[in-house]
């Protein structure tokens, strides 16, 4: 359980899926983003939102294979109108091609920003929906949706705003029709799929 000591860790191998593209410039700094394809266990994949500096596509140009990325879950919100508000993605800290399997794995450290919404999917099991919110550096989180499922479902519902939990899981995709006026749009939800989950102390009270 030393993992779930970890405040944000994000720890991916997958296939490129497309090429990088242009994101925005924060700081002078231009940032790309391209999609890794991650393959689940059930043969289902999952397309989950990279994003990397300049500086850090010469390694994505010369190798093949699996590229394994390690970084950290970001959120922001979305005032353009188009796609979805909250925008989730892996902000890579380092990257290499290589060989290996299929990973995803998510380690978070944070604060239940809103109450825990326990609800039953139509094949009857329980599921909890949870926004945890993580701090980083210089006063600023990034608030990101979780789902746990069946006792840890159970579980977390019981837990109140401001409960600081742990938690280890994945990055999960999930495409929806959204209707709105009477036009039906795909969209795709992106939450962390929760394995295991505790409360703990906040970061700096251990």
């Amino acid at each position: 359980m030393e993992h779930m000591l970890e405040t944000n860790k994000v720890e991916l191998c997958g296939a490129l899926a497309q090429k990088p593209v242009y994101s925005h410039t924060s700081r002078d700094v231009e940032f790309f983003t391209f999609p890794l394809e991650v393959a689940r266990l059930s043969g289902n994949t999952d397309l989950i939102n990279i994003l990397v500096r300049r500086a850090q596509l010469e390694a994505l140009e010369a190798g093949e294979g699996l590229l394994k990325i390690s970084g950290e879950l970001r959120s922001f919100n979305n005032r353009s109108g188009v796609g979805n508000r909250l925008v989730i993605t892996v902000l890579a800290r380092e990257i290499a091609f290589g060989g290996g399997e299929d990973c995803n794995r998510v380690y978070l450290r944070g604060v239940l920003c809103k109450k825990p919404n326990l609800r039953v999917t139509p094949m009857g099991r329980d599921i909890c929906d949870l926004m945890l919110a993580v701090n980083r550096r210089y006063g600023r989180s990034d608030y990101l949706p979780c789902i746990a499922w069946g006792m840890r479902a159970r579980e977390a519902a019981l837990w109140d705003v401001g409960e600081a939990v742990a938690l280890e899981g994945r990055i999960q995709s999930r495409r929806y029709i959204k209707t709105a006026d009477g036009v039906s749009e795909e969209k795709t939800a992106f939450e962390v799929s929760v394995t295991e989950i505790e409360r703990s102390a906040l970061v700096g009270e251990e």
